[in-house]
């Protein structure tokens, strides 16, 4: 059985840091890339950011760019979104995704950035 589950959401100060962290559980992780997305109060799913399998491919949204950056430890079957300078804009609830045959998501982490 497929899993993700975030960890690491929480309130922030503009300016300040979060990391997600995301374990995954039941496929060969090392095999497939991983995304982020996220969902903002009541707006569509935005994707964030993907890694490949390796790790040695990443890409970002415009709006993170510099910002961001994803990472992913294939030993512990993890995937990370290290967050940097959050603006309020980043307000949302933050899924890891797994697209295997079909797409996986995990419960999601809040974060909140506010002052």
């Amino acid at each position: 059985e497929v899993q993700l589950v975030e960890s690491g959401g929480g309130l922030v100060q503009p300016g300040g840091s979060l990391r997600l962290s995301c374990a995954a559980s039941g496929f060969t992780f090392s095999t497939y890339a991983m995304s982020w997305v996220r969902q903002a109060p009541g707006k569509g799913v935005e994707w964030v950011s993907i890694i490949s399998g390796s790790g040695g491919s990443t890409k970002y949204v415009d709006s993170v760019k510099g910002r961001f950056t994803i990472s992913r430890g294939n030993a512990k079957n993890m995937v990370y979104l290290q967050m940097n300078s959050l603006k309020p804009e980043d307000t949302a609830v933050y899924y890891c995704n797994a697209r295997l045959t079909y797409d996986y998501w995990g419960q999601g982490t809040q974060v909140t950035v506010s002052s």
